[in-house]
């Protein structure tokens, strides 16, 4: 019998490929962004390690920005940074 392959996909911080179930899933659509805990939000998702450098490294070279084709406010990028380093201590 053969074995189903494990999707993978490619962290927007490290550029790192890992299997998707180990990475955290931030989706976009209309216009809101946020932690796609369940993995099968509507919208653009981008996936991230779950490692705090990770995302320090997709702020600093605005990968959300780049990956989504939106500018976001500060407000709204320190909302889903800080979301995501409670869930990376949470790990």
């Amino acid at each position: 019998m053969l074995k189903n392959k494990e999707p993978m996909r490619t962290c927007i911080g490290c550029k790192s490929v890992k299997p998707k179930k180990d990475m955290i899933r931030v989706a976009y659509y209309e216009g809101q962004l946020a932690i796609d805990k369940t993995g099968k939000a509507k919208g653009r998702g981008v996936y991230l390690c779950n490692d705090e450098e990770c995302i320090k490294i997709a702020v600093k070279k605005k990968a959300f920005q780049r990956s989504f084709k939106t500018n976001f406010t500060e407000e709204v990028l320190n909302k889903v940074v800080n979301e995501l380093t409670e869930n990376d201590k949470e790990s």
